[in-house]
């Protein structure tokens, strides 16, 4: 009988630390992208914000719906039912860019998964077979095939460092498993999430498309029907004395600006643009439906397309961000010297109240919100709180 050569089992001991141990080492984090680290934080935030959003705007509903319904009320009605849609679509694409991050690390670390596993697998099998070859503890083998007692100690303590090996390796590829069938079941929850995320996006744009209807028809209620006509125009008329009001506080409070800033009117001609795109309405007198004549105090900008900021025509500190009816959501910017810019029937505020805002810089989102001409935006230049021509402090175009 030929004695058993004392590195026989060597190569196969380091077979399986070279195919098992390293193959678990991704499951530790080190290869693997963690789900949490995909979700960058500023989307968070502005879910969060949205989310506020969402609760004042149930709020301004639910408290017109306790007023006196007049035209203006029921235009503010559509616009913050569109607004809340329009934000719970918002929210939802939020939740679905989240969900399809998840989905491609979830994706991506199924495969690593698997690879483990066979790898694990095809070790193991190679320590089992070993140790069913020579048995788990050989004593009495080993003292007949021995050739000295060096290689008696040296291959029985092999075996038992690999029969410790195998115990560990099997738990190691339960472990694994059991995390393969984890993953696999979250990949399927999240694509169910997904699926119904989708469905609830496309309620969303039916409920969308109804209330754009429903606006449609009113203006068109309002521009065929004598009676809403007139009505609408008194109402506005009591909402601009109002803004004028508004205005006159201003005027009587201390001044906005401490730090000292390029005067607007060194800039009059030369402003930046509230918005690109062409005027819809200009200022000054407007002939309307009826044989009526009504004054505009400032203009009705069309966006271009693709292109919905709107831009401080001059820097200054913002002292109204707020929904005003007849206006919309609406931004006063106090320019010093008792000058203000008016940004009106705005989608969005980027700026607050107490803001200081440089020239060029975006604080809003053009809209429809109180608007009479659909998407524009509504732009005013006011000196002492009286409305002046935008067009000559506007650069020409």
């Amino acid at each position: 009988m030929n004695a058993v050569p004392r590195l026989a089992l060597a190569p196969l001991f380091v077979l399986a630390l070279v195919t098992g141990p390293a193959a678990p080492a991704p499951l530790s984090g080190q290869t693997r992208v963690p789900i949490t680290q995909q979700e960058p934080v500023d989307p968070e935030k502005r879910l969060a914000q949205i989310r506020e959003d969402i609760e004042a705007l149930k709020k301004k509903i639910a408290a017109e719906d306790k007023k006196e319904k007049t035209m203006l009320s029921s235009l503010d009605r559509i616009g913050f039912a569109k607004s809340l849609i329009r934000k719970e679509q918002a929210a939802l694409s939020i939740d679905l860019e989240k969900n399809r991050r998840e989905l491609t690390a979830i994706g991506r670390n199924i495969p690593a998964l698997q690879a483990n596993l066979g790898r694990e697998k095809e070790a193991l099998a190679k320590v089992l077979v070993t140790l069913f070859k020579y048995g788990r503890f050989p004593t009495a083998r080993f003292l007949v095939l021995a050739s000295d007692l060096r290689t008696f100690v040296s291959e029985s303590k092999n075996l038992e460092i690999l029969a410790s090996f195998q115990d560990r390796m099997i738990s190691n590829y339960g472990r694994d498993l059991a995390e393969l069938g984890r993953t696999e079941e979250t990949l399927k929850t999240k694509e169910q999430d997904t699926q119904t995320l989708l469905a609830r996006a496309d309620t969303k744009r039916a409920e969308l498309e109804a209330e754009e209807k429903k606006s449609r028809a009113l203006m068109d209620q309002i521009k065929t029907n004598k009676r809403d006509y007139s009505q609408t125009l008194e109402e506005l008329a009591v909402r601009a004395q109002e803004l004028q009001k508004l205005l006159q506080d201003f005027e009587k409070q201390p001044p906005a600006l401490e730090l000292p800033l390029i005067p607007i009117t060194e800039g009059k001609g030369r402003l930046t643009w509230p918005a690109g795109g062409r005027i819809l309405q200009p200022y000054g007198l407007q002939h309307g439906p009826f044989n009526t004549v009504t004054m505009n105090n400032g203009i009705e900008i069309a966006p271009r397309e693709g292109d919905q900021a709107v831009r401080a025509v001059h820097s200054g500190k913002i002292v109204f961000a707020d929904h005003f009816q007849g206006y919309g959501n609406l931004i006063i910017l106090d320019h010093g010297q008792t000058y203000y810019s008016l940004y009106g029937h705005l989608s969005e505020f980027l700026v607050q109240k107490g803001d200081f805002v440089k020239a060029g810089q975006t604080i809003g989102l053009v809209g429809d919100t109180g608007s009479m001409v659909g998407v524009a935006l509504y732009f005013e230049i006011r000196y002492k709180t009286k409305p002046v021509d935008p067009l000559q402090w506007l650069s020409r175009r």
